[in-house]
Order: structure tokens, then C-alpha cells, then sequence
């Protein structure tokens, strides 16, 4: 053999190794081989290190795709965030970007691969990622302004069990949500505690958005345990939540005996509020106070820096996978606890 004949044949790729060269190897069968690697109880632990080394030894690579095949599961999970019809996926509220990620990362954390899809219009809304074999569950976050999206989805939980929502409008379903009673709360405890006593909420607790109405329970039930009447919720008009806590602010300051606090709905209520004060000279925080709820990035940035309810994303991921993956009766109800992160806006 020449040379060049022998390089060439040097730099042929070896023949794929089988399940078969495995089970020799090891002096099992390949059915034994299939078992120990995907981790079956009814292996013996000396038998699975042979296994195991033996797969080691020759390079051996599982087909993932012919084991999900095997199994009737895809080990993906679909993630689908609702955005306001017309609007690009970049003006998706930053809470849901936030969600997302915890989601990917807790998916990943557990083997699972995350397949994500933003939908906004009416016409592409899809949901048969399980029926179709694309994924094990579908996940849905996102804005409540977008009534269609949510009828569509509601619709399609009827005939899909493995779904689980975040932000949805409706009770019927695995929902899950923040403790934002607890929440409303816990704020109202930290305003008072900072020495403020007329405090007020703002956000509109009418609309489809159920937690804005569960954040200002809590805000009514913590000012009367402490023997203070609650203000009835302040709402602003305005195209974003921004817009609608700036005015709704103006609405309390001009009103006849404006509040020296608020508990605002939303992170980003409270931006537009604190836009508000600073416009008209109000010292922040030594004579009004402010918390939000959401625990936004972007609180870090105000001025001053925002103090605002977390929800526990960490938790929240849990809760949405394992409801979607296993759906169960009490995930209905479900809340993710809340924590408060303290910044400048309260004295």
C-alpha cells in the first residue's frame, strides 16, 4: 500500500458504535444496555457501572431521538408569550422577559429543551406543540390586554391538559400567579413602618388584569388591621402603564386631600408616578413614599431607585413547568410567593 493509500485510509471515520458492541462488551444484552443508560431502577448499580464503562471505553453515543421516540416524550417544553397585537415582540412587558428566562433556565436545569414563540396576531395564534409532537407541555405568559389571545388559548386548555398559564384573566385553568395578596400587604406594612399614613393604590383593579384587584385586597385588608381606611384604587387613562400611573398620581395630588404614599399595581405604574412627583417638585422619599410590584431591573435605574414586591421567578418557573407537565387539581390556585426589595423610593 502506498503512502497516500494509507493516509487515506487512516482518515476514513470509524464505523458507528452500536448498543450491540456495548452489550458485548459489557456481557449483558442490548436490552440491559437501553435500561442501564436511561437510568432504570431495575438495574443493578454494579451492572449499570459496567455498562457504563463500557460505553465509556468505545465512545458509545445514545440516540436521543430514538429514545424520546421509545418513551412518547419529546423532554421539550413550548413557551409562548403573548404580546399586544400590532407591537413587535421587543415592547413585550420586561416582567414577561424576566418569566421567560426563569422558565428556559428552570427547563434546562431539569433536561429539557425550551421552544419559545411570541404570537400577537389573531390569525397565527397556534397551540398543538403536544399534539403535534413538538413538546411534553406549552406554557403561556404574557399580557391580558390581548382578550383574543387568551380566548384562543383558553379554548385550546379544553382539549389540552398539559398547558399552564401566567397572566391570564381566567380562573378555570392552572393559572398561576404571584401572592399578591400577601404582597399588597407586605407593602402597605413597609409604608407604614416608614411613618407614611395616607397612602393610596394605584392601578385599575376592573380590568381583565385579576392581580391588580388581589394587590389592592391586600393594600385594604393592611391599612384596616391597622385601623386606617383605604382610599378607593386611583386609575389613569393613558396607552401605557407608565402613562396611567403618571396620571393617576396627578389625579390624587390635585384631588382635595392628596395621599403622602402609594402602592402602585406595577413596577411600571410606579415609573410614571415617580415621573409625576419629580415634575412637581415633591421630595422623594422624605415627604412621599412609593412601592411598586413586579421587581423589574429597570427599578434600579429610577430616581430615586425603586422599592418595589418580587415574586419568587425561581418559584414561579417550578410552578409552571410542573403544572404543565402534570396538571393537577390544586395548581388552579397556586401563588408564588413575594419578597420585598428595598431601594430609595421609601424613607
Amino acid at each position: 500500500m502506498s503512502d497516500e493509500t494509507q493516509a487515506t485510509s487512516q482518515r476514513k471515520t470509524p464505523l458507528r458504535v452500536r448498543s450491540y458492541d456495548v452489550a458485548e462488551l459489557a456481557g449483558v444484552s442490548q436490552s440491559t444496555v437501553s435500561r442501564a443508560l436511561a437510568g432504570s431502577a431495575a438495574i443493578t448499580e454494579a451492572t449499570r457501572t459496567r455498562v457504563v464503562e463500557a460505553a465509556r471505553k468505545l465512545g458509545y453515543q445514545v440516540d436521543d431521538r430514538a429514545a424520546r421516540l421509545r418513551s412518547g416524550r419529546t423532554e421539550t417544553i413550548a413557551v409562548v408569550v403573548i404580546g399586544q397585537a400590532g407591537a413587535p415582540p421587543s415592547s413585550v412587558n420586561p416582567f414577561n422577559f424576566a418569566l421567560l428566562g426563569s422558565v428556559c433556565a428552570e427547563a434546562a436545569d431539569r433536561g429539557l429543551h425550551s421552544l419559545v414563540s411570541f404570537q400577537s396576531e389573531e390569525e397565527r395564534f397556534f397551540s398543538q406543540f403536544v399534539e403535534r409532537g413538538q413538546a411534553d407541555a406549552v406554557i403561556v405568559i404574557g399580557t391580558t390586554t390581548n382578550q383574543p389571545a387568551w380566548d384562543y388559548f383558553r379554548a385550546a386548555n379544553d382539549g389540552q391538559p398539559h398547558m399552564a398559564f401566567w397572566g391570564s384573566p381566567f380562573d378555570d385553568h392552572a393559572a398561576i400567579r404571584s401572592d399578591n395578596m400577601a404582597g399588597g400587604r407586605l407593602a402597605v406594612d413597609v409604608l407604614l413602618g416608614a411613618g407614611y399614613r395616607r397612602i393610596a393604590f394605584i392601578g385599575d383593579t376592573t380590568s381583565t388584569q385579576r392581580q391588580f384587584a388581589e394587590r389592592y385586597d391586600g393594600y385594604c385588608a393592611a391599612l384596616r388591621e391597622n385601623g386606617l381606611e383605604p382610599l378607593a384604587a386611583a386609575a389613569g387613562s393613558g396607552e401605557t402603564r407608565q402613562d396611567q400611573g403618571r396620571a393617576a398620581i396627578a389625579n390624587l395630588l390635585d384631588g382635595g386631600d392628596p395621599p403622602d404614599a402609594v402602592f402602585a399595581a406595577c413596577d411600571a405604574m410606579a415609573f410614571g408616578a415617580v415621573a409625576e412627583l419629580r415634575a412637581r417638585g415633591v421630595a422623594l422619599p422624605q415627604d412621599f413614599g412609593i412601592i411598586g410590584f413586579d421587581g423589574l431591573g429597570g427599578g434600579a435605574l429610577c430616581e430615586p431607585p425603586l422599592t418595589t414586591i418580587e415574586p419568587d421567578f425561581g418559584a414561579a418557573a417550578k410552578l409552571l413547568i410542573d403544572a404543565g407537565l402534570d396538571p393537577q387539581e390544586d395548581a388552579l390556585s397556586a401563588r408564588v410567593p413575594v419578597r420585598l426589595i428595598e431601594r430609595a423610593s421609601v424613607r
